[in-house]
């Protein structure tokens, strides 16, 4: 019987801690995108000659982090 209670117990708990680790996770990923990945990109188009595409898209990523945050 304890041993029925430790068991769901820690399934209880080490749920819950992986549930934290999925979030945590996400927001680094958010982050490394946001920081690292995009000015890349958009770095990328402007050295290969298609600024038209990164002028715009920088113009819409701009407005979209205005009305987010």
């Amino acid at each position: 019987m304890l041993t029925l209670l430790f068991i769901i117990l820690m399934f209880g708990i080490f749920g819950k801690m992986i549930g934290l680790a999925f979030r945590a996770t996400w927001g680094i990923t958010k982050i490394f995108f946001r920081l690292i990945f995009l000015p890349l990109v958009l770095i990328g188009l402007v050295l290969g000659g298609l600024i038209y595409i990164a002028l715009p898209l920088l113009v819409i990523v701009g407005i979209i982090m205005l009305v987010l945050m």
